[in-house]
């Protein structure tokens, strides 16, 4: 597939990632001249209508939303048997490769996640669709620190309340009791699903363990997700109400969308960095947190959650709105000299905002300009602020074309100053490679060598021709473009090699009636048919002499052979030559074809007086040239 133009437009570069149901590419989109992921579905999967319909339906899903935090669709569409889908391209890792690096998030880099991850949800939500695969998967993290959701081939509308089938959807980890039990979902299974990932950012596990897949599924349908601080006390006591609250078996009593939730994220989030700077006990506090039915609409306004006493020994902290009323009138009793200290301040912040903002001290990212000219890739370096010092040698790269920009020295996204010197390192192209002999080997030996080899198998499927070597062996190959491929020939790396394999000798069906001739050949897969007739002293009447073909014709199966059919030997009638000299006799019978020939004394005795008086068998009888011709003479 690397390589590959898809649609006219796609040009695929490297692989990026390979799932269950499709795989991802890096790609240049060559009308608008921007790196696209392009996700294109297996081949094996094309003809399922349902994984077709699945995968169409992430395209419709993805593009109704326009949300900072879901990842962008551009296009969906069909080249040849190719199902394809273009995405915005996120250089970074997702949530899964974060947790699986660091094992638990500190609270603060929880809030950072679920506050993207609830922001893309929502508009999810509010746009009539539910994701029904929330996972870490799911969730990337790009170098350039932006939170994006992905991946909605598994969403369906809200309203729909869809049940699955049989089979459940999604990833059994995070599936909801209610999609355990009758296989429906809405906005609140995402919600389920957000407050299984929130208890595994926090904890560094999933709640849930088994060895088989239903008996994680039985703990999601009868147990109550234990609270985050019973693995990690650190965590304080307002992210444990939000992780029971998200996770209540009774979807009733789970915020009823992602808005909602949203909105008391950033509430507790709120009231924790209060405690932080006042220095309180945070372990202290907790909230009341509203059932679904409690729950009013979201709107732009703040909700305040008020905090009640819990069965612990500590004070009765007031609540939020008495708390923001006392600092309101500490504030202003502060007096007129905050002013002047303010300005003062602001001065100076000002100024050094400017020199670490845009001024010499600010810092920035390298701007990725792979794939480039040198030219554009310096304009975009210098355009930005960087200060391009020549090249840096040069690279094999499978993706970017020779004389085009690899990559930069620092790497793009490095963090540095601005003015920062950089060195482009230019493409040679890919790496001429030799080609390994696998003339001889089985097609699959030969799959594997290729492989090795640092080439490809071709998507298009290996030739089979009728040969002298082995059924099933390789016996040739070829390049992308259809030469022909020579052991050891240096070809490019990561370019698809196609075998030609062998499919046996044909059969011998000389000397075999047409009808056993055309059994034996449709064996093999050819076909035969008769076609000229010809005379044969050694090949019964009927039966096949050859098979009338250029030897220089490459035969593959479905090939239409002709067969040449024998009409016996030729008869040839005996000429008149009575009263002939032996001399006359012996000249006209060779002329015929007759070559056996018998006669009497006489004719050597007197050859030239001796003539023919009887000839045995008789004259004009039809047999064949090597029937005895037995001749008597007379003077």
């Amino acid at each position: 597939m690397v390589g590959r133009l898809i649609d006219g437009r796609y040009q695929v570069r490297s692989r990026i990632a390979r799932g269950g149901m499709a795989t991802v590419y890096l790609a240049t989109d060559l009308r608008l001249e921007r790196r696209v992921a392009i996700k294109i579905m297996h081949s094996h999967l094309a003809d399922d209508s349902q994984f077709k319909e699945r995968f169409i339906q992430e395209a419709r899903s993805s593009a109704r939303l326009a949300h900072p935090n879901v990842i962008n669709v551009f296009d969906q569409g069909q080249d040849s048997d190719t199902a394809y889908l273009v995405m915005e391209y996120l250089p970074g890792i997702t949530l899964r490769d974060l947790l699986q690096e660091h094992g638990k998030l500190t609270t603060e880099q929880t809030f950072d996640v679920l506050e993207a991850v609830l922001s893309g949800l929502s508009a999810a939500h509010k746009a009539g669709i539910v994701h029904r695969d929330l996972k870490p998967e799911n969730v990337m993290l790009a170098d350039d620190g932006r939170i994006k959701l992905g991946d909605f081939g598994l969403a369906r509308a809200v309203s729909a309340n869809t049940a699955t089938g049989a089979a459940l959807l999604g990833t059994i980890a995070y599936l909801s009791p209610e999609l355990v039990t009758r296989g429906v979902a809405d906005a609140r299974s995402d919600i389920y699903a957000v407050g299984i990932m929130m208890y595994e950012m926090l904890t560094g596990e999933q709640p849930y363990k088994g060895e088989q897949p239903m008996q994680i599924a039985y703990q999601h349908a009868n147990d109550t997700v234990p609270t985050p601080s019973s693995k990690n006390p650190k965590i304080p006591a307002e992210l444990d109400e939000l992780v029971l609250w998200a996770t209540e078996r009774d979807p009733e009593k789970r915020p009823r969308d992602a808005r909602v939730m949203l909105d008391q994220l950033l509430a507790a989030q709120s009231i924790l960095q209060s405690d932080n700077s006042t220095g309180s006990t945070v372990a202290l506090r907790t909230m009341v947190l509203p059932t679904a039915q409690d729950a009013k609409p979201s709107n732009d306004a703040t909700q305040v959650l008020r905090p009640v006493a819990r069965h612990r020994t500590g004070p009765v902290v007031p609540d939020s709105a008495t708390t923001l009323t006392l600092r309101s009138k500490k504030r202003r009793a502060r007096g007129w000299w905050l002013f002047v200290l303010v300005l003062l301040l602001a001065g100076g912040a000002a100024g050094t905002g400017w020199y670490f903002g845009a001024g010499p001290g600010s810092q920035i990212k390298v701007t990725d300009v792979a794939g480039k000219s040198i030219a554009g890739a310096t304009a975009a370096l210098e355009d930005d602020g960087f200060v391009v010092s020549g090249t840096n040698g040069t690279a094999f790269s499978t993706s970017v074309v020779k004389g085009d920009v690899v990559e930069t020295k620092p790497v793009s996204g490095t963090v540095v100053v601005k003015g920062e010197k950089v060195q482009l390192l230019v493409s040679q192209g890919p790496e001429q490679l030799p080609v390994p002999a696998l003339i001889g080997k089985t097609e699959a030996e030969a799959k594997k060598a290729i492989v090795a080899a640092r080439f490809t198998v071709s998507e298009t499927p290996s030739k089979f021709q009728y040969s002298k070597s082995a059924k099933d062996t390789v016996i040739g190959m070829l390049s992308a473009s259809g030469k022909a491929l020579k052991a050891g020939a240096k070809y490019s790396d990561q370019q698809p090699i196609q075998l030609i394999v062998s499919s046996g000798p044909v059969p011998n069906v000389v000397g075999l009636t047409l009808e056993a001739a055309q059994a034996k050949l449709k064996d093999v897969g050819l076909i035969g048919e008769a076609g000229s007739q010809s005379y044969s002293d050694s090949i019964d009447e009927g039966k096949v002499i050859k098979i009338d073909r250029d030897t220089s014709q490459v035969l593959t199966p479905g090939t239409t052979l002709q067969l040449t059919i024998s009409r016996g030997p030729q008869l040839i009638q005996i000429p008149s030559i009575i009263g002939k000299t032996w001399y006359e006799a012996k000249t006209i019978l060779k002329d015929a074809g007759f070559t056996n020939l018998n006669y009497n004394s006489i004719a050597d005795t007197a050859p030239g007086l001796a003539k023919v008086q009887n000839v045995d068998p008789g004259i004009g009888k039809s047999v064949t040239k090597d029937t005895e011709i037995s001749i008597s003479f007379t003077i």
